[in-house]
């Protein structure tokens, strides 16, 4: 499985992109950002887009890859995936003819837009891949992905503080490779942390138990006011936790 980091950040900073990463080059997990990371050609070939949740830095690149799509020859339409409440969020929010155009009907002749509603804790085929949504604990709904290949696995949590299903369901899973997993605050900001429902440092520490032995766990959506800062915070967590490079490709 290859996984190409379009946005590794928890907002926008000079040259730092939100949270979307492409796995394979047709599926995206979330969409912070994608026309900001990807050539033309390049965005026309996503067939599918799993969203974790409606909050507009997971989201707002998928507006921007519509009117691409709508404006260029693309093979298919994207489809956008997820639990029934963020994809009723998308379509009443976002793609509602008043916030951004409603490409489930644009073009009229070829709408290059749809969606998905996902079953919870259900394994389902989602293009080349196998995809479990797992709820996690954030203030929207929201939901982690265990995404699988058939010889590889990963599991993107999302937007999430301390949680559980999604960690009991990742002892199950075989060949999972790594876990990509937020960090948006510094640990002196554990009260904020709280209330929006994040994690810090700290409280990854705690999560690691939580988790297989083996795994490397990759850091996303950091604050781009606080990098330096967590990132020395996380440097005393442990050897297996690294930072995602934006830009890079992981193979797994």
């Amino acid at each position: 499985m290859k996984i190409r980091v379009l946005g590794a950040y928890g907002a926008e900073g000079l040259a730092q992109r939100p949270s979307a990463f492409l796995v394979d080059e047709r599926l995206l997990i979330d969409g912070g950002t994608v026309g900001g990371a990807l050539s033309t050609p390049e965005q026309l070939t996503i067939e599918h887009a799993l969203v974790s949740h409606s909050h507009l830095d997971h989201i707002a690149g998928l507006a921007y890859l519509t009117e691409t799509l709508a404006l260029c020859e693309g093979e298919r339409p994207l489809t956008i995936a997820s639990l029934e409440p963020v994809v009723t969020a998308l379509r009443t929010s976002i793609f509602n003819d008043t916030v951004w155009p409603d490409f489930t009907r644009l073009p009229i002749e070829a709408p290059v837009l749809r969606f998905r509603s996902l079953a919870e804790d259900a394994e389902q085929r989602v293009g080349d891949h196998w995809v479990t949504p797992v709820p996690v604990n954030h203030t929207v709904p929201t939901s982690g992905f265990i995404v699988h290949d058939g010889a590889s696995a990963l599991i993107y949590s999302g937007d999430t503080g301390p949680t559980d299903a999604l960690w009991k369901a990742a002892r199950e899973v075989s060949g999972l490779r790594a876990v990509i997993l937020e960090c948006a605050f510094p640990n002196r900001m554990a009260g904020l942390a709280d209330i929006a429902r994040h994690m810090t440092p700290e409280l990854i520490r705690a999560e690691l138990d939580k988790l297989p032995d083996d795994v490397p766990v990759l850091i996303f959506h950091v604050k781009p006011q606080f990098y330096d800062e967590i990132g020395e915070e996380l440097g005393m967590v442990g050897a297996r936790i690294a930072m995602v490079e934006q830009d890079k490709t992981y193979v797994f």
